[in-house]
């Protein structure tokens, strides 16, 4: 126990520190206990927070707030109405004509995979092709049972998009309208040792700003860019895959990959292996080649550079603790632990006992230290 409480009062002896880590355990166990709840709340806030910049910089051409804040708002309501009546219509189109050539593609692969023991009989075997099949059927069936019970909660899912429709875009709105009163509210029930809370907000601010702002456009590029590619190549399902590509960039390393996947797959379906299905693999190679190497690094360049190890650590974790959201954030969340540690004060360097004196005959009083 004394070790526990020399090592609590090194750490926390500062009120400063204490404050702030309050702050993050408080912040921690609201969002794990009640994330569900406030998902509308945390959606809207992050939303508000995307539009934020856009109103700051609207004010810095020396627009009044009001109007910024209402241009901003009305901007995104159309954009979200076009969302609704436009790109979901025709996604749920596209995934609907996926779902009836399912069973066809199916039936090609396994075609195909008969065919390897017969052109490749060193390195595949009947049995180990039939028990392929077996695992891939198995799969199927799961996947099926899942589609399955997610259509007999759709009704219950439409009702609650419908009220998300409905309170979200409030949220928005009065987030961005009354932000100044908000947050004043809020700091009257923060500490008043709050330096070094001040402070790590301030660098991660800057950076999720920067990262939520530039990971809204890199979507976006990504997505357009995709589509345009397959859509002149004349690949199926070009919009359902290339918002699947663009949503992709959410999960760094992972997500370019996850992707591939099922892009490869109508592409093989649709030409088989040819020089067309070589294209398209080379075409989607560039664009993540472009991703990685030019867009990034234009969107990125003042955001806090992290370790791959440290980013798929980061989606592991908290993708484990909130899901989409935990994975959207998981640069971010890194970030603030990466500046949470940079800001923490140094440890005083522990007291070492003072050297024994030890009398010894006919030496000076310097002389007997040891």
């Amino acid at each position: 126990m004394r070790l526990v409480r020399d090592w609590f009062q090194r750490h926390f002896a500062d009120p400063q520190v204490a404050g702030l880590a309050i702050l993050l355990v408080v912040g921690f166990v609201t969002v794990v206990l009640m994330g569900r709840m406030l998902a509308p709340v945390l959606a809207s806030l992050v939303i508000a927070y995307l539009l934020e910049g856009i109103v700051g910089y609207m004010e810095r051409w020396r627009c009044p707030r009001w109007l910024a804040v209402t241009l901003v708002f009305v901007t995104f309501m159309a954009a979200l109405f076009s969302v609704i009546f436009g790109l979901l219509p025709l996604l749920s189109q596209q995934l609907t004509q996926f779902f009836q050539q399912l069973p066809t593609m199916i039936a090609r692969g396994q075609e195909l995979l008969l065919s390897l023991p017969e052109h490749y009989p060193n390195l595949f075997s009947e049995e180990q092709v039939y028990d392929l099949m077996s695992a891939i059927r198995s799969e199927l069936a799961q996947l099926g049972q899942k589609v399955l019970s997610l259509s007999l909660a759709s009704v219950m899912g439409i009702m609650t998009l419908g009220v998300y429709l409905v309170i979200m875009p409030l949220l928005v709105f009065f987030f961005l309208k009354d932000k100044v009163r908000l947050i004043g509210w809020f700091k009257q029930y923060l500490p008043r040792e709050r330096k070094l809370a001040a402070q790590v907000w301030h660098d991660v601010d800057f950076q999720i700003g920067n990262y939520v702002r530039g990971k809204f456009l890199e979507i976006l590029i990504v997505w357009m860019v995709s589509f345009i590619t397959f859509s002149l190549m004349g690949l199926q399902f070009s919009m359902l895959l290339s918002v699947l590509v663009g949503l992709s960039v959410i999960i760094p390393y992972i997500g370019a990959v996850t992707a591939t996947m099922p892009i490869a797959f109508v592409a093989y379906f649709q030409w088989g292996f040819s020089a067309e299905f070589a294209y398209l693999l080379g075409a989607y190679a560039i664009i993540q080649a472009l991703d990685g190497n030019v867009l990034v690094p234009l969107l990125f360049a003042e955001v806090v550079d992290l370790h791959p190890v440290a980013i798929i650590v980061a989606i592991l974790v908290f993708g484990g603790f909130w899901g989409f959201w935990g994975i959207f954030f998981a640069i971010p969340l890194a970030t603030l632990v990466q500046a949470v540690l940079k800001a923490w004060p140094d440890l005083p360097p522990s007291e070492e006992p003072a050297p024994l004196a030890v009398d010894c005959p006919g030496k000076s009083s310097s002389e007997k230290m040891i």
